[in-house]
């Protein structure tokens, strides 16, 4: 059964810049998956995100699309998280 929380607020920092994006917390425990996985900080993965995301789409967007394709392209790293 999903867990369904409200989106949270996180700050960030990209590049040097302190930004905030909200996400689900379901989205947050999978992006610090995505992360630790990479080997990389959240901070250096969001900068990455960010630096690549289509002008137009926002970073939590992007960050939302980012873990769901990681999510499918390896879902037992996800699994038990």
């Amino acid at each position: 059964m999903p867990s369904y929380t409200r989106p949270a607020k996180r700050s960030l920092t990209l590049c040097g810049h302190r930004t905030s994006v909200t996400l689900e917390e379901p989205f947050w425990r999978a992006f610090q998956v995505a992360a630790r996985v990479e080997g990389v900080s959240v901070n250096a993965l969001a900068a990455r995100i960010d630096a690549t995301r289509p002008q137009g789409v926002g970073l939590a967007s992007a960050i939302r699309v980012y873990v769901l394709e990681e999510a499918l392209k390896a879902p037992e790293r996800f699994a038990a998280e």
